[in-house]
């Protein structure tokens, strides 16, 4: 199994390991920073032992690396590893404003139900099923979630189950959520957001989500 780093300290862009497996153009490694698209959230970008990671993947437990064509890696080998620190750094901050919204939306609008997610570096965007203009709730859900990230609540991040790598987020008093993305030491990191409407089909209401800063 890869030790995964980016879950103990998300904030760290470098690390020294070796490879695992190799199949290919695939790799594995002991230990990573590397985050594979997973809960919506898209992969790190980088490199591993110099290389440009083209694609990178979970599967259960192991995570894997797709490295161009000639890359030469063998298993035991010592590579070092890096990310692109401002692309992870907007997709966490990005990432928990979708979580704030996301419970916050629960709490308003009680009997709505999620459908999909996505967390990009530019935006994020989360999917309901609801029957009406969700805009309406906007002055009221944007006013609450800068409330809650300029308080700077310090954030929660830990193992639920370890065994099978469940996790979850936790600010004391507003929720607890099940969650294995990267995420941020405290709410205040977000900084200020905005909000956009899209209706995406019959039925269907989108919350696109904005850093006010990018």
């Amino acid at each position: 199994m890869t030790v995964k780093i980016f879950w103990d300290d998300p904030y760290q862009t470098r690390l020294d390991t070796r490879i695992a497996t190799v199949s290919g153009d695939d790799i594995t490694l002991d230990a990573t920073i590397f985050y594979a698209f997973a809960g919506g959230q898209e992969s790190d970008s980088g490199t591993i032992g110099g290389h440009p990671v083209i694609h990178a993947r979970k599967q259960e437990a192991a995570i894997y690396y797709t490295l161009p064509a000639g890359h030469n890696l063998r298993a035991a080998d010592p590579v070092t590893v890096t990310i692109d620190w401002p692309r992870r750094c907007r997709l966490m901050r990005l990432h928990f404003a979708a979580e704030i919204i996301l419970e916050l939306t629960y709490q308003l609008l009680p009997g709505i139900h999620k459908i999909g997610a996505h967390i990009a570096p530019d935006k994020s965007r989360i999917d309901f099923e609801w029957p009406q203009n969700i805009a309406a709730i906007f002055p009221h859900l944007q006013t609450r979630a800068q409330e809650l990230i300029r308080a700077d609540h310090p954030i929660t991040s830990a193992f639920s189950d370890p065994q099978t790598e469940r996790r979850y987020w936790e600010i004391p008093g507003f929720a607890r959520v099940a969650c294995g993305g990267t995420h941020l030491k405290r709410t205040g990191e977000v900084g200020d957001i905005h909000l956009k409407r899209k209706n995406v089909g019959k039925g269907k209401e989108r919350i696109e989500i904005y850093l006010a800063d990018a």
